[in-house]
């Protein structure tokens, strides 16, 4: 059975010439005309998102952070929007990449197919780290603290792996963006702030434990 691949949408000859596209190439395809039918439709599990923007009852910034609740694959935006604010926006929305209309279909197919192998590669071995009362398994992408799960978006579980996996190591914030957000990014080594401050958060609720360490002048390290 191929891959699952929601797409979402108002313009249906959007979604109608995405489905046969990617249909064609063996995915299951399910699709959303809007924020409501595609909340709806992420009970499927898929295994890659494409994902509007400019939508009439939910758009695809806030849609992309309800999503984000419920899986942790890719998410791409398709949107008109060219802005690099528009950008950094969605990549803190927890989406992966951002294609702008008009796109080339065959291009778009390569960057479908890139996510799903670098989400091939990071599931491809059963591996769990035990940091005193935390505990995260890399391979389920789950993140518990004395048994309780920490919820955690797909950019922060990366961003915590990323650190967690080289404890004692200094990261500076683009060299931390360009492992979680790859080198062709469009967003801004900024936003990795936001995201630490996210994880530590969240992590705050459980344990007083500060795992993630700021250096200076430097970046942040991973406290095992």
């Amino acid at each position: 059975m191929g891959k699952k691949i929601l797409i979402v949408d108002d313009e249906k000859g959007v979604v109608d010439m995405l489905k046969n596209y990617f249909g064609k190439q063996s995915f299951q395809v399910y699709t959303a005309l809007n924020g409501t039918e595609a909340l709806k439709q992420v009970k499927m599990n898929p295994d890659i998102v494409l994902l509007d923007i400019n939508m009439p009852d939910m758009d695809g910034l806030a849609l992309c952070e309800r999503i984000r609740e419920f899986i942790t694959c890719p998410i791409l935006f398709l949107t008109a929007r060219v802005e690099s604010a528009d950008k950094i926006m969605g990549f803190q929305a927890g989406a992966d990449d951002y294609i702008v209309k008009p796109f080339d279909l065959d291009e778009l197919g390569a960057r479908v197919a890139a996510h799903l192998r670098r989400e091939q590669r990071r599931q491809s071995s059963r591996a769990v780290g035990f940091f005193g009362e935390l505990t995260i398994d890399y391979t389920a992408r789950r993140i518990t603290v004395n048994g309780e799960v920490v919820a955690m978006s797909k950019r922060e579980f990366d961003i915590t792996t990323l650190l967690s996996l080289n404890p004692g190591q200094v990261f500076d914030r683009e060299r931390i963006y360009e492992a979680v957000w790859g080198i062709d990014g469009d967003g801004n080594s900024d936003t990795v702030m936001e995201h630490i401050r996210k994880i530590r958060a969240k992590l705050a609720v459980h344990t007083p434990y500060s795992y993630i360490e700021t250096v200076w002048g430097c970046g942040y390290k991973w406290n095992a």
